[in-house]
């Protein structure tokens, strides 16, 4: 059974040499049950809404399993909330999760996979670890965003379960590590035919497909 292992929201925003000036990839576990709304966790902070948060990217979600295989790769901990996901899953392959599944989560929350996660400046200076991006993205384990679609409480222990798959058969490992032609046709003919709503980043990762394609 799939289920919640932990729910992070942020602990302290933190000096980052980027733009903005301060990140809120310090995300911790918490022990109590957390409201969810259409821009996240209650209390969490999403310090650049533009690369990372919004109603599109509300949530971040990271498997306990794929932190497991970079536990095993680094030599040290990966612990609930290091690579700032919301949600700490097990149970789950969220990588084969295709781009507008949608889950149940607990009793009332009801959540869309929007996108893939794009490793980060800011990720690697929070993981000190060199090559850092580089890895990451060649793992093709990024872990999805998630749009909220009906708000609710969410705590460790929560069920997951799959509600609907939109069947266009794209996943976010596949759109992630090798998008393509095919794969973008497939989306478009999907919300063509009404199946899923590509959020904005979507549109914009399929046009950038397009024009890498067409040259």
């Amino acid at each position: 059974m799939a289920s919640v292992i932990a729910v992070c929201r942020v602990d302290q925003l933190l000096h980052d040499s980027s733009y903005i000036g301060v990140t809120a990839i310090d995300k911790r576990p918490v022990s109590r049950r957390l409201k969810v709304r259409p821009y996240g966790l209650h209390g969490d902070v999403q310090a650049d809404r533009k690369h990372h948060g919004g109603p599109t990217k509300a949530l971040y979600v990271y498997a306990e399993e794929d932190a497991a295989f970079w536990a095993g790769e680094l030599g040290r901990d990966i612990p609930p909330g290091l690579f700032g996901e919301n949600l700490r899953l097990g149970g789950l392959d969220v990588n084969a999760a295709e781009i507008g599944e949608r889950w149940r989560i607990g009793e009332q929350l009801v959540v869309e996979v929007t996108c893939p996660r794009t490793p980060c400046a800011t990720f690697q200076r929070r993981m000190g670890e060199e090559q850092w991006v580089r890895r990451f993205t060649e793992a093709a384990r990024p872990g999805p965003y998630l749009s909220v679609v009906k708000s609710g409480a969410i705590g460790a222990g929560d069920e997951v379960e799959v509600v609907s798959r939109p069947g266009h058969g794209v996943t976010i490992a596949s759109w992630f590590a090798a998008a393509d032609a095919g794969q973008a046709d497939a989306l478009e003919a999907a919300e063509r035919e009404g199946r899923v709503t590509l959020v904005r980043e979507m549109h914009e990762s399929i046009a950038a497909v397009r024009k890498r394609t067409s040259a």
